[in-house]
């Protein structure tokens, strides 16, 4: 698996920001309701980030040498995952929820509440939230490089090579 690269989660972000933005004028044009997530959807997000930072910590201990019991390589990987899955979808979390924030700044001064500028800024927090964990939990679940890698001693060639830096993700060779 590839780490992710932050430029493509602020590309995604930027992107959908510009959906959420155009999607909120054409709700307003039309006299259908802004479309901003709930703030029930913050449990939810909630819910995620601390059950990525859970298993991404467990990986972490393991990894540090805190843990003297194998880890089951499967949530191993399933952790990876999530936390992938959690920087992509908190990204666009962030940018359609940052991009209705901007359409309902530039009515603050005409509406009589803001209730949904401070919604759509909450939900956009909560996305920025799990971007960051899932960058931080992607990390923990990254393999030490052991003794001799760097210097090109002798690895398992496969189909795909080596890994080309150290701290790379594990894989096999075949």
């Amino acid at each position: 698996m590839k780490p992710i690269n932050p430029w493509l989660l602020l590309v995604i972000g930027v992107g959908v920001a510009l959906a959420g933005y155009l999607a909120t004028l054409l709700t307003a044009r039309y006299g259908l309701s802004t479309p901003v997530l709930p703030l029930t959807g913050l449990v939810t997000m909630g819910v995620i980030v601390v059950l990525t930072l859970m298993l991404g910590i467990r990986v972490l201990r393991w990894r540090n040498g805190k843990k003297k019991k194998m880890i089951n390589p499967i949530l191993a990987a399933w952790t990876l995952v999530l936390a992938q899955a959690c920087a992509y979808t908190g990204s666009v979390l962030l940018g359609w929820h940052a991009g209705i924030f901007l359409d309902q700044l530039r009515l603050w001064n005409v509406r009589s509440t803001e209730d949904l500028t401070w919604q759509a800024l909450a939900m956009a927090g909560g996305g920025l939230i799990m971007v960051v964990v899932g960058l931080v939990v992607e990390r923990f679940c990254r393999i030490p490089p052991e003794d001799g890698d760097a210097d090109g001693g002798q690895g398992v060639q496969g189909k795909r090579g080596r890994p080309k830096a150290e701290g790379e993700y594990a894989y096999r060779g075949d």
